[in-house]
């Protein structure tokens, strides 16, 4: 089950949408649906975590927390609306297109993609750009 968590005013639009894409990436990945959930919130909630957590002290747009077991995923999804808008604006691509980018980025994670060398980082952008073809809003 995939669930949206808000600790902002931010609000994904078409949840039922992105939930459904979200299914279909995990299946085509050959794995298994477990929970997910996607809490998004501003800078300072997901720098906290980073420190927190992560021992890390610099914003980003995303931490993930996988706890899949075996081929069913499970995790929880961090994103920063305000890091998403920016980088959005940076990359000259839409809102839109960036959380989608983010959204699939975290259950690519899951999934076994990682994104620490250049090579695993080409890897993971060709997958972000396959998955976020599959996206399709109900009109």
């Amino acid at each position: 089950m995939i669930s949206f968590n808000y600790e902002t005013d931010f609000e994904l639009h078409h949840e039922s949408d992105f939930s459904n894409w979200i299914s279909e990436v995990i299946l085509s990945e050959n794995k298994k649906e477990g929970e997910i959930n996607y809490i998004f919130c501003d800078d300072d909630y997901l720098l906290g975590i980073n420190q927190q957590y992560l021992d890390h002290d610099t914003l980003t747009d995303i931490i993930s927390f996988d706890y899949s077991v075996g081929n069913e995923i499970n995790g929880d999804i961090f994103v920063s609306v305000e890091r998403v808008k920016e980088n959005a604006t940076d990359y000259k691509v839409t809102f839109h297109e960036e959380i989608q980018r983010v959204l699939v980025h975290g259950v690519l994670h899951y999934c076994g993609y990682k994104d620490k060398t250049e090579s695993d980082e080409l890897v993971m952008r060709a997958k972000e750009e396959e998955k976020m073809k599959m996206f399709h809003v109900e009109q």
